[in-house]
C-alpha cells in the first residue's frame, strides 16, 4: 500500500471506529459485533504502526496510550465554570422565578430543566473540530489539564461529526458531567474488596479520583462516562437557545441527558421536578437533583452573574437522605476567625454509602430550638458534600438520662473569654493567640490557593505554634532552618524545602496575599476585586467602608468585616512584619505581555526549573501553555528523554527550542 493510499485507509477506519464508538457509548446501539469492532482495531492498529507519519492523539487507538504524567499541569478557562446557588424548596424556586422575570421585566419565555448528575464538572476544547483540551473545573477560574484521561472515555468525541445542517465550530468548549454509573461503581467496589484495597465511600468520589489520576491507563480502567450540557466559548456558529445547543451537541456526537426538557412556566417545571424525583433510583447514575436555566441565551447574557454564580440558573435539588442515630457527645471546634463550633458526635451511622460518625449543630440557637440533648435519638441529613447535619430529636425515644448542653463560657482550647457579639448567633473566643486561630490562619495563609507555602501541612503547623516558634502568620518569615531541624521527624532537605519554600512565597500577586489574610467574608474573587482597585496593601488598609462599597460586588456585610480587621492592631502590626521581611505585596499590573498569543509544550525532563515552573513563566509573560501537539503550538521546549511529542512536532513543522534556549527567550522578554 503505498503512502496516500495507506493515509486515505487510516482515516477511514479512524472515522468508522469512532462512530462505531458513538453507537455504542452515546446511543447505547452498537450496529456491529465486538469481533468485526476488534478486527477494524486491529487493521488500524497495524496500519499505524507501519505508517508512524500519521499519528494523531485523537486516534482511536491512543485513547489509553499516553505515558503516566509526573504532575497536572493548569489550564485558564476563558469562560469562568460558576457554581449554582441552591434551592431547596417549591418556594425558593417560585422566587427565583419571581426574581429572573422582574430583572428581565418580562414574563412570558420558557426554561429548561435538566438532571443534576453527581460527579465532576470538565470542560473540553474543539479546535476545527478535534479534541485539543480537557480540564477540570477547579475553583472556576483554572482547572487542571486532565486532556489524556478524558481521552479514555469513548463517550467524548474525538473529532465531532460534521454530517448534516449544523456545521462544526471553528472553536468549541463544552462543559459536562464526568461520572461513573451505579453498577459500574459496584463492580470496581468489589474488585477492590477483592484486592484488599480500600473502599471508595461513593460514586462520586470513586469517579472525581478516577480521573484525577497521574496514569491514564487507570482511568480507563474505571469505565468512566460523562453527559455535556452546557457552552462555554463558541466561535463560528450562532446559537440562541440552550435547549437548541443540547440538540447541536447530539448531531456533533456528545452523549447528552435524556431527561432534559424544556419548560414554559414554573408549573412545567415543578411537574417535571416532581417525576425525576419519583423515578430516581431507577436512573442509573446517581442525581442529587435538577437544574433550571433560562433557555435563551441573550436572556441569559442580560441577566449575567452575581459574585460566582449566574443569576440566569439555580440547582433544585432533592429531599436529602437522612437516617436515624445517637448523639453519644457534643464537642466544641474552633475556627481560624474564633468561631465557636457545637459538633455532635454520633453512633455511626451509613447515609448514602458514607459513614458518618459526626454533624453540624450549627449554633447554641440552633440546639435550643430544636431542643436537642446528649443521649437523644435524631435524625440526620446528609446532601451531596454537604456536612451532614442534626435535622431533629426522635423524643418519644428519650428515656429521661439524656443530658442538657451548655455553650462553655472559656474557649476550649485557650481557656480564655468567650463571647457573643450583637445580633450574632455564634460565640467567639476573643484571644487572637489562641492556638486554634493561630493554626488554622496560618495553614490558610500557607495554602496553595494563597501564599503556597509547599511542605507546611497541618502537623508540622501544630508543632511550630505547640512549641511556641510561631505565634501569628508573620513568625513564618523569621524562623530559620536551624529552627526546623530541632523539631520531629525532621531532616535537612526537609527542612532546606520550607525554608526555600517560605522565601519563593515572599513574591506571590497581591490578591493572593489578601486572600490569604484569611478576612470573614473576603475568598479569592473579592480579593482579586479589592487588589485591582487597591493596588497596594497600604492603600487597602486606610479603606474606608463607603470607599469599598462603590467596588461592583462589595457589599455593607464585605465592607465592615474589611474595615473591622484593617482596623485591629494587632491584625496591622502583623501584616507590617510581614513587610519588613520582604514580602513584596504590592499590585503589578503586567506589562509586559510579550508571549502574548503564543503557545508552549513542554516535554522531556528539564534540567533548571520544574514544569510547573516554566509554565509558571510563560503564563506570567502573556503565553499559554498545552499538553498535547497540535499545529495551534508554537514552540516545543525539549528537555533530555523527549518523547513523541517532539516526534510529532518536527511532522507538524513546530519550532523546537532546547531549555536553554527557552531561558534566553523568556529572560530577554
Amino acid at each position: 500500500m503505498d503512502r496516500e493510499k495507506a493515509r486515505k485507509k487510516i482515516e477511514e477506519l479512524r472515522k468508522e471506529i469512532e462512530f462505531h464508538n458513538y453507537r455504542y457509548y452515546v446511543l447505547d446501539d452498537p450496529i456491529v459485533s465486538d469481533v468485526e469492532y476488534d478486527r477494524l482495531m486491529k487493521e488500524l492498529m497495524e496500519l499505524e504502526e507501519k505508517s508512524p507519519e500519521f499519528f494523531s492523539p485523537n486516534s482511536p487507538t491512543q485513547r489509553v496510550g499516553a505515558k503516566p504524567l509526573e504532575e497536572f499541569s493548569t489550564v485558564t478557562h476563558t469562560i469562568p465554570m460558576l457554581s449554582l446557588a441552591n434551592a431547596m424548596s417549591v418556594d425558593e424556586v417560585k422566587d427565583f422565578d419571581k426574581r429572573v422575570k422582574k430583572l428581565l421585566n418580562i414574563t412570558d419565555f420558557d426554561y429548561v430543566m435538566e438532571v443534576k448528575i453527581d460527579g465532576l464538572a470538565v470542560e473540553l476544547v474543539y479546535v476545527n473540530g478535534e479534541f485539543t483540551l480537557g480540564s477540570t473545573r477547579g475553583d472556576g477560574y483554572v482547572g487542571e489539564d486532565i486532556t489524556q484521561n478524558l481521552r479514555t472515555i469513548k463517550a467524548i468525541p474525538m473529532r465531532l461529526f460534521s454530517e448534516g445542517d449544523i456545521p462544526v465550530p471553528e472553536l468549541l468548549e463544552v462543559r459536562g458531567e464526568v461520572y461513573i454509573g451505579k453498577r459500574e461503581f459496584e463492580g470496581l467496589n468489589k474488585k477492590r474488596e477483592l484486592s484488599g484495597e480500600p473502599l471508595f465511600a461513593n460514586p462520586r468520589n470513586a469517579g472525581s479520583g478516577s480521573v484525577r489520576q497521574l496514569d491514564p491507563k487507570i482511568t480507563a480502567e474505571r469505565k468512566l462516562n460523562i453527559f455535556c450540557y452546557a457552552l462555554g466559548q463558541c466561535r463560528g456558529l450562532t446559537v440562541d437557545t440552550h435547549f437548541q445547543f443540547l440538540g447541536y451537541l447530539k448531531k456533533w456526537g456528545f452523549r447528552v441527558n435524556p431527561y432534559a426538557k424544556p419548560c414554559k412556566d414554573i408549573d412545567e417545571l415543578i411537574a417535571h421536578y416532581n417525576h425525576i424525583n419519583s423515578i430516581r433510583e431507577e436512573i442509573p447514575y446517581e442525581i442529587d437533583g435538577t437544574v433550571i436555566k433560562v433557555n435563551r441565551f441573550d436572556y441569559q447574557n442580560m441577566l449575567g452573574t452575581v459574585s460566582r454564580s449566574p443569576r440566569w440558573a439555580i440547582a433544585y435539588k432533592f429531599e436529602a437522605h437522612e437516617e436515624t442515630t445517637v448523639i453519644e457527645n457534643i464537642i466544641i471546634g474552633v475556627g481560624r476567625t474564633g468561631a465557636l463550633t457545637p459538633v455532635a458526635v454520633l453512633k455511626p451511622v451509613l447515609i448514602s454509602g458514607v459513614e458518618v460518625s459526626r454533624a453540624t449543630l450549627h449554633n447554641e440557637d440552633e440546639i435550643k430550638r430544636k431542643d436537642i440533648m446528649v443521649g437523644d435519638t435524631v435524625v440526620v441529613r446528609r446532601a451531596g458534600d454537604v456536612i451532614p447535619e442534626v435535622v431533629k430529636v426522635i423524643k418519644e425515644k428519650r428515656t429521661g438520662k439524656e443530658q442538657p448542653f451548655l455553650m462553655p463560657e472559656k474557649c476550649p482550647v485557650c481557656g480564655e473569654q468567650v463571647v457573643r457579639p450583637q445580633d450574632e448567633a455564634i460565640r467567639r473566643c476573643v484571644n487572637i493567640n489562641c492556638p486554634a486561630q493561630i493554626k488554622g490562619s496560618i495553614e490558610h495563609f500557607a495554602s496553595k490557593r494563597a501564599m503556597d507555602i509547599d511542605g507546611l501541612g497541618t502537623k508540622l503547623i501544630e508543632q511550630l505554634v505547640d512549641k511556641n516558634i510561631i505565634r501569628d502568620v508573620s513568625d513564618l518569615y523569621y524562623f530559620t532552618k536551624e529552627t526546623l531541624l530541632n523539631l520531629e521527624r525532621m531532616a535537612d532537605k526537609s527542612a532546606q524545602n520550607i525554608v526555600d519554600a517560605v522565601n519563593a512565597s515572599k513574591k506571590r500577586p497581591f490578591a493572593r496575599f489578601i486572600y490569604a489574610l484569611g478576612i470573614r467574608h473576603v475568598g479569592e474573587h473579592i480579593s482579586v476585586l479589592l487588589a485591582e482597585h487597591y493596588k497596594d496593601i497600604h492603600t487597602l488598609m486606610a479603606a474606608k467602608e463607603v470607599e469599598l462599597l462603590n467596588i461592583s460586588e462589595i457589599g455593607p456585610q464585605v465592607s465592615s468585616s474589611i474595615t473591622t480587621f484593617f482596623e485591629d492592631e494587632k491584625n496591622r502590626e502583623t501584616i507590617n512584619r510581614i513587610l519588613s521581611a520582604g514580602v513584596e505585596i504590592a499590585y503589578k499590573k503586567e506589562a509586559k505581555k510579550v508571549l502574548e498569543g503564543l503557545t508552549f509544550v513542554f516535554t522531556g525532563v528539564l534540567q533548571t526549573l520544574s514544569r510547573d515552573e516554566a509554565r509558571k513563566r510563560v503564563e506570567a509573560l502573556g503565553g499559554a501553555t498545552s499538553s498535547s501537539i497540535s499545529k495551534k503550538v508554537d514552540y516545543v521546549v525539549a528537555g533530555e528523554e523527549a518523547g513523541s511529542k517532539l516526534d510529532k512536532a518536527k511532522e507538524l513543522g513546530i519550532r523546537i527550542v532546547t531549555e536553554k534556549e527557552f531561558l534566553n527567550l523568556i529572560q530577554n522578554a
